[in-house]
């Protein structure tokens, strides 16, 4: 049992640092305040290599696992850049591993090169208004014409769709009354975003105002049967492979913002006198700073267990949930002690630790709420009844 990154795994980090301190607190803090997409961010990452990580070597990928994802996604976070730069860069990492699972060779080829040297940007439509995390009842609609898919509907809460020249989607093939389980019906597409036939609409929001968050309407999209991933009406199984990994990397992504958070707090406490001595004197000060460390220092291992059980291809359903609970939960306070540490300060923008606690937010509330992670939990490992 090892309790520390490797020396390729901490290189890693240690590159991802260099590359991040490029783009340091200003650059972020002039994206947020100017809702623009991190453009030299993102090309820097690409031309670093970073963006197929994980994805395999043979279509242009570092062919390494989410544990190298992982601490990859935790640099970019704690260097700063937080949310904005991680979702930036989120459906690179993680988003087309069921093209990597299901897809054929062919669509591997033509999708994969060109996602990590990052001329395509993915988004990923799932959620919908009136659907939520139930996610079998899903309503927007693919209907067979053919030698295409016309599809109809509408999606929510669907990040990069602004600049987004791809979309990984799944649609109902099949009506909901005529499947026999709830889980089928469903399909999965990567294919153009026809912007005559989809309508994107952006949603002003509290934070992570680089990277954008939509309604995407759907008014007659055709998508060619090619661009179908596996069988029709199996879409929902296979973007279950996805869901570890993702809960996994924002896990990943929360810690770096507490540790960010904590490195600014700690910092300022240093610094700032009052009464004729540093604030960092105080306990009042101090034991907030050192318990949000500890519960930094938890996660983090929950995360990289979580990651180590899927590298190794065994079950961490319980694992990557818990750990993107606990992860959620200490860089929200992190965050939140950061700000308090500052005082009046914390509440400007110069001082940044405002912008990390609005971005702190989205791992506690996105891709699954605390409430279903503890649900899952309470069922799956506890062995209690299903409460929903």
């Amino acid at each position: 049992m090892a309790f520390e990154l490797t020396a390729e795994q901490a290189e890693i980090r240690e590159q991802v640092l260099r590359l991040c301190a490029a783009f340091g607190d200003e650059y972020w803090l002039r994206k947020d305040r100017e809702g623009t997409f991190p453009e030299e961010f993102h090309a820097a990452m690409a031309a670093g290599g970073w963006l197929g990580i994980a994805m395999p070597e043979a279509y242009g990928g570092g062919g390494l696992g989410i544990t190298e994802a992982a601490v990859m996604m935790q640099a970019v976070a704690e260097s700063g850049a937080c949310m904005s730069g991680a979702s930036a860069i989120h459906m690179n990492i993680f988003g087309l591993n069921p093209v990597v699972v299901f897809g054929t060779e062919e669509q591997k080829r033509r999708a994969l090169p060109p996602l990590i040297a990052g001329r395509d940007k993915p988004c990923f439509a799932v959620t919908e208004p009136d659907v939520g995390l139930n996610t079998t009842q899903l309503k927007t609609r693919a209907e067979r014409q053919g030698d295409r898919y016309v599809v109809r509907g509408q999606k929510m809460w669907i990040s990069t769709a602004q600049v987004a020249n791809k979309m990984l989607l799944l649609a109902r093939t099949t009506p909901l009354e005529a499947v026999k389980r709830k889980t089928d019906g469903l399909s999965l597409f990567y294919t153009d975003i026809d912007r005559a036939r989809v309508e994107i609409r952006l949603i002003e929001k509290m934070g992570r105002h680089a990277v954008d968050s939509n309604m995407v309407f759907f008014d007659g999209l055709e998508v060619p049967v090619e661009d179908r991933i596996g069988e029709e009406g199996k879409g929902f199984h296979y973007i279950l492979h996805g869901m570890n990994p993702e809960r996994i990397l924002i896990a990943a992504e929360a810690v770096g913002i507490g540790r960010a958070a904590l490195r600014k707090a700690a910092d300022y406490a240093r610094e700032r006198r009052v009464f004729g001595r540093a604030i960092g004197q105080n306990q009042g000060i101090q034991h907030p700073l050192a318990r949000c460390w500890a519960h930094l220092e938890a996660a983090e291992l929950m995360v990289l267990k979580a990651a180590a059980l899927y590298d190794a291809g065994r079950d961490c359903g319980a694992e990557s949930n818990a750990a993107k609970y606990l992860a959620a939960e200490a860089g929200f306070s992190a965050a939140e002690t950061a700000v308090m540490t500052h005082g009046g300060m914390g509440y400007a923008q110069e001082y940044h630790v405002e912008r990390y606690l609005r971005e702190s937010l989205i791992p506690r509330i996105a891709p699954v709420s605390r409430e279903l992670i503890l649900s899952h939990i309470a069922e799956r490992v506890l062995g209690l009844p299903k409460s929903y």
